[in-house]
């Protein structure tokens, strides 16, 4: 019987993805929400700061339509928490090659206090990609940039690296992607994973941060491309808007 990326790997990525930093959520690879790439280099504009509550978020999620125009379904509240837990006891005996990028996992791992967040989910069977909108929003601004400034400092380290958790040993390697979005700040790259037992599987993901707000699409599957940014681009303005 083929292995497959568990669900371990699948609680990770949807963990880092609702930290801000790339992915996720989700139902990609377990680091496709590691690596900013394609970062915007103009200095943001400041955004007033916004108030959201988790519901809030889910009502936004839940306007938006993947790109077979089939609605978003949102994941309640409940199972998002629980992830975030199974993917914190994943990392304590996750073991990550080089060493370095261990670190900046555990510094992703991190929700502020305070911070308010959503995700919503599509499963399309024509082309056998499942994308995945998470957003997160914080009562200070400041603490997003902050996360995102150490999150580019470390990401040279990791575009190449090997996680094992869970009985899987996979490799993950990274490339920038020119996505830009209608935030404050943009960011994307294309990851590919190899699994032990020679499988591979490809995720993409595009984040926007717009003030205290930062929205990011994550489609994967075995023959995801880059054109993909388009259609999560897409979402990301979406969400953006009310930011």
């Amino acid at each position: 019987m083929q292995r497959r990326i568990t669900s371990p790997a699948v609680i990770l990525v949807a963990f880092l993805a609702l930290t801000g930093c790339g992915a996720g959520t989700s139902t990609a690879t377990a680091t496709s929400a590691v690596t900013p790439a394609a970062v915007q280099t103009a200095t943001p504009t400041p955004t007033p700061t916004k108030s959201f509550s988790n519901a809030d978020l889910s009502g936004l999620l839940s306007t938006l339509k993947d790109a077979q125009g089939k609605p978003l379904t949102v994941v309640p509240s409940a199972q998002i928490d629980q992830g975030i837990l199974k993917a914190k006891e994943l990392l304590k005996t996750a073991v990550f090659t080089p060493a370095a990028c261990k670190s900046f996992a555990d510094s992703n791992a991190q929700i502020p206090d305070g911070s308010t967040y959503a995700g919503a989910t599509s499963i399309s069977a024509t082309d056998k990609t499942a994308t995945v909108v998470t957003v997160i929003a914080l009562k200070d601004a400041q603490t997003m940039t902050e996360q995102l400034n150490a999150s580019q400092a470390s990401a040279a380290k990791c575009k190449t690296f090997t996680i094992e958790a869970a009985g899987q040993k996979i490799t993950t390697e990274t490339t920038p992607v020119a996505a830009e979005t209608n935030g404050d700040v943009s960011f994307a790259a294309l990851t590919k994973q190899h699994l032990a037992t020679g499988q591979a599987q490809t995720a993409i993901t595009v984040t926007g941060i717009k003030g205290n707000l930062a929205a990011t699409a994550v489609k994967t599957g075995l023959a995801v491309t880059q054109q993909a940014s388009a259609e999560l681009t897409q979402l990301i303005n979406t969400v953006l808007a009310h930011g």
